[in-house]
């Protein structure tokens, strides 16, 4: 936990926000994979985390703004319980440490909840995205389950969005923690990965990284040679010389802030010159995008300034054809970049989604786009200091997208069709890194881990 002060500030700048009514924040509940007891990972709620600093389940606060009344739900653990899992401080304790100073059990949170509502208090509550919690809060404010998602409170949405988008320097150093700690998990991959190994063998060591310097997952491991599928897990596949691996995981530290990279190497231990040429491309957009960092750009105009250098790219090889300005405008190069630049990272891998994409990314004024390819960029407003955010572009040859589009004749003013076929089976390249908007600039966060062509080479040398 940080200080209890920091958690204390915290309340107190979203009670200000907020102004009146009742804040509701459920904790998440442990669940079970295949019955009861045999529970997943515990994930708590970040938005609970980040309020409380407390990372036990089954608990739930209720800020009461107008009574300046700030009570934690819970229940000790029976002695039953502990026999199994062993002692654990009070709640008392956990609270005081939050600058909490009422402690009720939970069965008592449905008084508190009923009364408010008779009372007609304004009750803000995030949108729920677990089950388990959505049935909780139709139970306690007598809303259908359905309805859940419709009722929770914009204002609490952006109140909190508009907190936990700035990152202080405590929150730096644990994501710094994050990003260094994936780091040594791309290294695991990029100096253990060897033809005839299957991709679950790396990512177990990839993953066991993680896990052996304190941390955990900060989402399933990404780990491929079919790299042209942008979230393609995993599986029993066997690394053949020729292919190339794409490798995109992140660690978050026991305070759960989160680290994204992304890097592709070869199966062999250097490229070959069809894949480095594609790879200095997708390097190239990153650090053009990387540039224009800076608060006041938007970074939907970094998106597309990373879009213009892939066609460029792809245009001195022979692939691209025409005005790429139009082709941007048009959308020609997503055949070959159907996703988003990045997102907001912090105490989620995709900071904050949970509550509102709409929200994290764009604005009031400027909407989601709902065209194939911009409607995956998570992240377009205009950028600000504290700002924590990931650049990620690549290049991907998906056969049944070039296939489909070329049947069609799609933007067939841009794309030389007969020139991308010899393209078809090249897979995907991503590079990802990690970046604090600082007041005129952008810092890289962590410790730089090799990215050129040559250096990754140099870590594969076998």
């Amino acid at each position: 936990m940080f200080s209890r002060e920091t958690y204390i500030n915290r309340r107190q700048v979203l009670k200000k926000a907020i102004g009146s009514g009742l804040i509701i924040l459920p904790g998440n509940e442990e669940v079970g994979m295949n019955y009861r007891d045999n529970i997943y990972h515990f994930r708590q709620d970040s938005s609970f985390l980040y309020y409380t600093g407390i990372d036990l389940p089954s608990l739930f606060l209720v800020i009461d703004i107008d009574s300046d009344l700030e009570i934690l739900f819970g229940d000790n653990l029976t002695i039953e319980q502990t026999v199994w899992v062993g002692p654990q401080d009070s709640l008392n304790v956990f609270a005081e440490k939050s600058g909490i100073t009422a402690v009720q059990p939970l069965s008592f949170v449905e008084g508190i909840l009923k009364n408010a509502l008779q009372q007609k208090h304004a009750i803000h509550f995030l949108p729920p995205y677990r089950a388990a919690i959505t049935l909780k809060l139709s139970s306690l404010l007598d809303i259908h389950p359905n309805e859940i998602a419709k009722k929770a409170s914009i204002e609490l949405s952006k109140a909190i969005i508009a907190q936990r988008s700035y990152k202080t320097n405590e929150e730096l150093i644990e994501i710094e923690k994050a990003i260094d700690i994936t780091a040594a998990m791309h290294l695991k991959a990029i100096q253990t990965a060897r033809p005839g190994m299957t991709e679950y063998e790396i990512a177990g060591q990839v993953e066991g990284t993680a896990i052996s310097k304190g941390g955990h997952l900060a989402f399933p491991t990404i780990l491929t040679i079919n790299g042209q599928y942008l979230h393609n897990h995993a599986g029993s596949n066997v690394l053949q010389n020729g292919q190339m691996v794409l490798c995109d995981c992140g660690a978050e530290t026991n305070m759960h802030y989160a680290g994204d990279m992304t890097r592709t190497f070869p199966v062999s231990n250097t490229f070959t010159s069809q894949q480095k040429e594609i790879y200095n491309i997708v390097l190239k957009a990153e650090e053009a995008a990387i540039a224009t960092l800076k608060p006041g750009t938007f970074f939907k105009d970094s998106h597309l300034t990373a879009c213009k250098e892939i066609l460029t790219g792809l245009k001195s090889l022979g692939l691209v054809k025409g005005d790429l300005d139009e082709a941007v405008a048009a959308g020609a190069h997503t055949l070959f970049f159907q996703c988003g630049l990045g997102h907001m990272m912090g105490m989620d891998v995709h900071d904050m989604e949970n509550i509102g994409e709409q929200y994290v990314g764009y604005t009031d004024t400027l909407k989601k786009s709902t065209e194939f390819g911009l409607k995956s960029l998570r992240l377009a407003k205009e950028l600000e200091e504290g700002f924590v955010l990931t650049v990620e572009p690549g290049i991907y040859f998906i056969p049944e997208l070039i296939d489909q589009w070329k049947a069609e004749k799609k933007y067939s003013e841009f794309i030389k069709y007969d020139k991308v076929q010899a393209y078809k089976n090249f897979g995907g390249i991503r590079i990802e890194e990690d970046f604090l908007i600082t007041k005129d600039s952008y810092k890289l966060l962590g410790k730089p881990l090799a990215k050129t062509a040559e250096d990754i080479e140099a870590l594969r040398a076998f």
